[in-house]
């Protein structure tokens, strides 16, 4: 159970609105009707994670299914926010899914280094960037066994 019932939502933590809208479009397009939340920088996101900040009283039992982690973020970045989510107990399990423009190895070996579930490069071309939402969904939504939170 991940604290929500039987909804799974999604938080999107990404900071460019063209491709936060790319993501939504994608996810509309699949069908994929999941609740999606979007943080649009580090800080943010570990607010809502934590129930801390803007996000001070939500019921932090209510953990979003999935977290689709920008690298590339203002105030504190996807690593770090990745880090303070495997420290903390509530959240270390939490499946987070790297989805950045980063190519550089360094990322990509630093990101699994901190725990992360998958990396994914967004590609450049809608249609594919649309066929790996629509497939990251499948898996993460319908496919994979959460952890219990």
């Amino acid at each position: 159970m991940n604290g929500n019932g039987d909804r799974k939502v999604i938080l999107l933590v990404e900071d460019n609105p063209d491709d936060e809208a790319l993501a939504i479009r994608a996810l509309k397009r699949h069908h994929i009707g999941n609740d999606i939340v979007v943080a649009h920088d580090g800080v943010e996101a570990l607010d809502y994670l934590f129930g801390t900040g803007a996000y001070a009283g939500r019921d932090v039992n209510s953990k979003p299914t999935v977290v689709l982690l920008d690298l590339k973020l203002p105030r504190v970045d996807g690593l770090e926010v990745l880090r303070r989510l495997r420290e903390d107990e509530r959240t270390k399990l939490m499946p987070v899914v790297v989805l950045t423009t980063s190519s550089e190895e360094r990322d990509l070996l630093d990101s699994y280094s901190l725990g992360c579930n998958s990396y994914i490069r967004k590609p450049v071309d809608f249609l594919q960037f649309s066929e790996a939402i629509r497939q990251l969904g499948m898996y993460w939504l319908l496919m994979n066994e959460p952890p219990p939170l």
